[in-house]
């Protein structure tokens, strides 16, 4: 059985838009994925609300993504898969961070699971960085609202070019989950039970062809 770990912020715990709980499994793009990967693949759901890619939160201060990722690769191995989508986060203005910045971040994470897993599960896994979703236009209605300003529409619209360009440099495998999904018109932030649905559609979809899985 190959180990698919999903190493992400809310959208990847699977927060709703529509009441702040969590939705079920069935309906998470977690749970989705791995109906359609099969009996062959364990996927591991490591999302958390909040999750930066290395930015201490100033209240939050548990919410960086680098500080948990080696326990969590350890926890877990063997790793054979591992889905990354961070950097939605980054985006707040308590961070002030360009998307040049975030996607650094984001690298650091790459190389980190390289370097680790090396180390410590004698092989590095097949790593899929996924840009995340663009920022919706009405975040300006958000209840989220202040701690995301419009600025971070166009910083997320940069985020596809240069995590582009990260997993190039790191010779991993590349996503754009906004070619798929889009946050909802609830929050601007958040994907939202049909979001789910393709954006699990479309990552399957394209995980069984660069992988070659059946």
């Amino acid at each position: 059985m190959k180990t698919v770990l999903c190493y992400g912020d809310s959208n990847t715990y699977g927060y709703n838009p529509e009441n702040g709980l969590r939705f079920p499994e069935d309906v998470r793009w977690t749970g989705i994925l791995q109906r359609r990967l099969g009996k062959e693949y364990r996927v591991i759901e490591e999302g958390c609300n909040g999750r930066t890619t290395v930015f201490e939160d100033p209240l939050e201060g548990w919410k960086n993504g680098l500080s948990y990722l080696k326990p969590c690769l350890n926890s877990h191995k063997p790793v054979d898969f591992v889905i990354l989508m961070l950097g939605s986060n980054d985006l707040k203005e308590s961070f002030h961070a360009s998307a040049d910045q975030i996607a650094f971040g984001a690298a650091q994470l790459v190389e980190t699971i390289q370097t680790f897993t090396a180390a410590k599960q004698g092989f590095v896994p097949k790593i899929l960085l996924v840009s995340p979703l663009y920022i919706g236009e009405g975040i300006h209605t958000s209840p989220f609202y202040g701690r995301f300003l419009e600025n971070a529409i166009t910083r997320s619209k940069e985020f596809a070019k240069k995590y582009g360009e990260v997993a190039q440099k790191y010779h991993c495998e590349f996503a754009d989950a906004s070619k798929w999904a889009q946050p909802s018109a609830t929050d601007s932030l958040h994907m939202n039970a049909d979001g789910h649905r393709a954006f699990a559609q479309g990552l399957s979809a394209y995980m069984k062809k660069v992988y070659n899985i059946p």
